[in-house]
């Protein structure tokens, strides 16, 4: 049996949902017995994600083989409860290198390069070696955009060579409500189809994204105007739990409707269990990356599967203006904080003021990455008398580089995915709160990506080691780095270098999420 293909399109506007909407139907397809594989295509020059701004592209999701990846890869392994790898995302960053490689070897023979034949193949190339009776494609951007046509070329150009027949396409668009006139105005979703169509890509289904539910006549309208028949026209409105679509999308037959498409023989076995209700928790991701919620996506994903509401951002550079009494009149309303990952220097002092009010107050306090890497200058600022201590990355010069960057990554100097990225082997020691948190199972494989390191060594009198007692941070972790540090008489003070919210699924949220959750509950 030939391999089945469903290619998400997006019109209109970015942002609105394609992603979720693609991971949506994978599961339900999934669900019904298919062995589905997912693929994202983003049309960016970057060669990964790695490089980019969190606050204009949202966060870096990092894949166990050591992948910096979009954000969609995210909502692809919390949906689908699979790991996926770097052949699940293909940018035209990574598609332009390969042909430029190869013509360079000469392998193209003499030929011209050009973008057909040349660019196109290789597409379908990367295309053709995804595993998986269904492959569901989605195309990021929207139609229309320029960099995104050789994309659009490459899936016509497939579907004509392994048959219509095997292609289904779905095209994901924005009808806006226009309030002053009280109406749903399709023009826009019209014109896109439109622009799809002079591309030689016919949709089979549309699903119309709308703020509320859309009236009969507006979507008779997109059908009409598209040519595509009514009952293939489907309106997913916004809902106020993501976890809600793939039930709203399997409700509405969408499986159904593409298996008689495809010829698929499927089994409804759809089981989908979501958290419904969530604890009125407040809980503060102590941020710098403000631009978009994006930028924290697996974070607030993971505290949101563990059953608490949706964390708040807090401004780190804010709380760098504010007395010790201020920052702690201010955080006094949480009922846990999160101090996640990033880079640069920005908002860091601000940071230390939160981890020095969770430390001295007890208030649950989770520390990610660089996180951890600021615990450990607090404790030995605070604590072990180190004034001046800091990172080396936000200060050369500091008297106590308490964190400093590791040997391997010192004689490197390009920045793309060279960082120690991936699944990492981990040890955790017997009789602490991180080897309870993972039931006793004393090595684990987490997912990582830094160049810093806590210098435990240099600064020993502050880390509780075996014949170092008293008031200290405990290395709760280790590798070839310090991987975790707690604080026995603190309720929660956890520390971790790498990056827990990345393994969180639906129905099994990483297990630190949700002892952070618990505990700032009030339960044990």
């Amino acid at each position: 049996m030939p391999q089945k293909f469903i290619v998400v399109t997006g019109g209109v506007l970015s942002g609105i949902g394609k992603g979720i909407f693609s991971a949506s139907l994978a599961r339900i397809l999934k669900d019904s017995g298919i062995d589905v594989n997912i693929l994202k295509i983003d049309p960016y020059l970057n060669v990964d994600a790695g490089t980019m701004n969190p606050n204009q592209h949202g966060e870096v999701f990092v894949t166990d083989d050591g992948y910096e990846a979009d954000l969609d890869l995210g909502h692809y392994e919390r949906f689908l409860g699979i790991n996926v790898s770097r052949k699940n995302n293909i940018t035209a960053g990574q598609i332009y290198f390969s042909v430029i490689q190869r013509e360079r070897d000469g392998r193209y023979l003499g030929s011209t390069v050009q973008i057909v034949p040349h660019v196109t193949s290789e597409i379908k190339d990367r295309i053709k070696l995804m595993d998986g009776e269904l492959l569901v494609i989605e195309i990021g951007g929207t139609v229309g955009d320029i960099e995104g046509e050789v994309f659009l070329e490459a899936v016509r150009e497939l579907a004509f060579e392994v048959g219509r027949e095997n292609f289904h396409f779905v095209h994901v668009t924005y009808v806006p409500y226009l309030r002053t006139t009280n109406e749903f105005k399709t023009k826009p979703t019209q014109q896109s189809v439109q622009l799809l169509r002079k591309i030689g890509i016919h949709p089979d289904t549309i699903i119309v994204r709308t703020e509320m539910p859309i009236d009969a006549n507006s979507l008779f309208k997109v059908a009409l105007f598209s040519g595509v028949p009514k009952n293939r026209v489907i309106n997913l409105p916004d809902v106020s739990n993501v976890y809600e679509v793939p039930v709203v999308l399997h409700s509405l037959n969408l499986h159904n409707l593409i298996s008689e498409k495809l010829d698929l023989d499927i089994k409804d076995n759809f089981s989908w269990s979501y958290p419904k209700s969530f604890e009125l928790l407040k809980i503060g991701i102590v941020g710098k990356y403000l631009g978009t919620d994006d930028a924290y996506k697996s974070i607030i994903e993971s505290v949101y599967l563990s059953g608490a509401q949706k964390p708040v951002i807090v401004d780190a550079q804010e709380l760098e203006d504010m007395t010790d009494e201020q920052v702690k009149d201010y955080l006094d309303g949480f009922d846990a904080l999160i101090i996640p990952g990033g880079f640069g220097r920005r908002g860091i002092e601000g940071k230390i003021k939160a981890i020095k009010y969770a430390r001295e107050n007890k208030k649950p306090i989770l520390g990610i990455c660089l996180g951890m890497q600021l615990m450990a200058i607090e404790f030995a600022r605070n604590v072990g008398g180190y004034e001046g201590a800091n990172s080396t990355e936000f200060d050369p010069n500091t008297p106590y580089p308490v964190v400093n960057m590791m040997e391997s990554q010192k004689e490197i100097l390009k920045l793309g995915g060279t960082m120690r990225l991936g699944a990492q082997k981990t040890n955790v020691l017997e009789n602490t709160l991180l080897s309870k948190i993972y039931g006793n199972q004393l090595v684990i494989y987490e997912r990582h990506r830094h160049r810093y390191e806590v210098d435990a060594e240099s600064f020993s009198d502050i880390f509780k080691l075996p014949g170092n007692e008293g008031y200290k941070l405990t290395i709760s972790a280790k590798s070839d780095f310090v991987e975790a540090v707690e604080l026995e008489d603190h309720p929660f003070f956890l520390g971790v270098q790498y990056h827990p919210e990345y393994k969180s699924k639906v129905g099994t949220p990483h297990p630190i999420f949700k002892w952070l959750v618990n505990i700032a509950g009030g339960k044990k």
